[in-house]
């Protein structure tokens, strides 16, 4: 009769564990951790000089308003007296809605447009020039066109994303090895074929170039977009009543969680592009 012993995780086991994990990125992690440091001891001893209205990043515990925004993010009086998490998810919302659209169409233009040499010369002028204008200049028109502010905030967030995307998608697919071009020709394969086996695997860096670069113009363009549009729940929105009631702090607030959301955007579209393609 033999009797099974089972190996239970010792407190030493785990010490270890950590151990090996500091010793092993401590260099990534202490550079990171000493410029935040003496970023925000910098901008503390600023914000004491005279005449300097910005407050420091104390402030953000020692303001009471700002605090209670800090502690508890998932609030909800109703209307647009909501919690940080809830103005940002309503925000996140919209830009899902048009960065998808964006992503969409942006591939499937792309596409066209790299493949169909005719096509390309026929609306490259107009992509060019609708490229140019900035975020804001559509706010006006959009709200002109569709007379709401959800759809035009999420039109915004399309013309936006859209212009990296396409232009990335077309120049992987123009920059197709002509070796490849010549297997299709050769082993006759069918568009459908080639599509899937030659044209999309050789484009897709490019397109998630185009991705990443889309993420972020969107998460931009809600913002701006949301300060102009007046009385709808965003973290644009946010800042602008923030500003107008002089709650610095408050703004300041927001301006960490806008640049924390940026940055998981960019890292999922990152993270997603190593799981389509783990060589890249």
């Amino acid at each position: 009769m033999t009797v099974s012993t089972k190996v239970r995780p010792t407190r030493s086991n785990s010490r270890n564990s950590v151990v090996n994990f500091w010793q092993k990125h401590k260099d990534n992690i202490l550079p990171p951790l000493f410029g935040i440091a003496g970023f925000l001891i910098l901008w503390e001893i600023f914000s004491l000089f005279p005449g300097v209205r910005l407050p420091g990043p104390s402030s953000l515990w020692t303001d009471e308003r700002t605090r209670t925004l800090l502690l508890y993010p998932f609030y909800d009086r109703g209307g647009l007296d909501k919690g940080l998490f809830w103005q940002t998810m309503a925000s996140l919302g919209r830009v899902a809605q048009g960065y998808s659209l964006a992503a969409l169409v942006g591939i499937s233009m792309g596409i066209l447009v790299g493949t169909k040499p005719l096509v390309n010369k026929a609306l490259d002028p107009i992509f060019q020039f609708l490229r140019m204008v900035a975020p804001l200049a559509w706010v006006p028109i959009a709200l002109v066109a569709l007379q709401q502010n959800q759809p035009a905030a999420i039109f915004v967030i399309f013309i936006t994303a859209i212009w990296p995307i396409l232009i990335n998608t077309a120049e992987g697919v123009r920059q197709i090895p002509q070796d490849y071009i010549n297997v299709q020709r050769v082993l006759k394969l069918s568009k459908q074929k080639f599509f899937f086996k030659i044209l999309l695997p050789s484009a897709l860096p490019y397109i998630f170039t185009g991705l990443r670069i889309g993420i972020g113009l969107a998460w931009l363009a809600i913002i701006a977009a949301e300060i102009v549009m007046s009385g709808i729940v965003g973290i644009g929105f946010f800042i602008w009543d923030a500003y107008q009631q002089n709650y610095v702090s408050e703004i300041i607030l927001a301006v960490i969680y806008i640049g924390a959301v940026g940055l998981i955007l960019d890292r999922a579209i990152a993270y997603l592009q190593k799981l389509i393609l783990p060589g890249e």
